[in-house]
């Protein structure tokens, strides 16, 4: 089904209607969709790359309006929408995992906004439910998307016109990997922060 589905979202990229399906693959990823925005931006930018800022645009601010989407459910309708759509993906034992026991838990959630946002880790959809499940600032919510997600698009966007096509495989290959890593890094120093701050 996955396959289908990626395969689907590519598609959409060669129609007239491109920028508007990037809204909403972009807006729905956020919350509930699995597969990521990048899977119909990198061929949209490429083949129109003096289009490459608007397409961003676009992209982030669809993406941040799917977060708040996903907050709203997390806060609002955990039990009735939110939870069905993370069992069905699989996400439920990684969003259990990533929800903080106490008050300390809040910049935790913080900085995976930012990673999830730049690195897809963990998936964003995880962290714009959980953000509205422990009630993160809805203020604070949304700046943090505008800055990841914004960071993400805007980059590949420079990347991809600078270098064209032969920097797409290096996007599709190592620099989720690359962003991953260093995502893991922050997540890695910040609990060790907090850890010697406990201690």
């Amino acid at each position: 089904m996955l396959r289908r589905l990626y395969d689907w979202t590519i598609s959409l990229a060669a129609r007239p209607s491109a920028e508007i399906w990037l809204a909403v693959i972009a807006f729905v990823e956020s919350s509930f969709f699995l597969v990521p925005a990048d899977v119909l931006f990198l061929p949209m930018t490429l083949a129109k790359p003096e289009k490459a800022w608007r397409y961003a645009v676009t992209a982030t601010v669809a993406s941040v309006l799917g977060g708040i989407l996903g907050w709203f459910i997390g806060h609002y309708a955990f039990e009735a929408i939110a939870r069905p759509v993370l069992e069905f993906y699989g996400k439920m034992d990684a969003f259990n995992s990533l929800k903080p026991t106490g008050d300390n838990g809040y910049g935790l959630i913080v900085l995976l906004l930012i990673t999830s946002g730049l690195a897809h880790l963990p998936p964003i959809k995880v962290v714009t439910i959980l953000s509205g499940v422990i009630n993160i600032n809805l203020g604070l919510f949304i700046v943090t998307a505008i800055v990841a997600r914004g960071a993400r698009f805007f980059l590949l966007a420079a990347l991809l016109r600078v270098y064209g096509e032969p920097i797409r495989g290096f996007i599709e290959k190592r620099l989720g990997q690359i962003a991953a890593a260093i995502a893991a890094l922050m997540i890695i120093l910040y609990l060790a922060v907090r850890y010697l701050h406990g201690a």
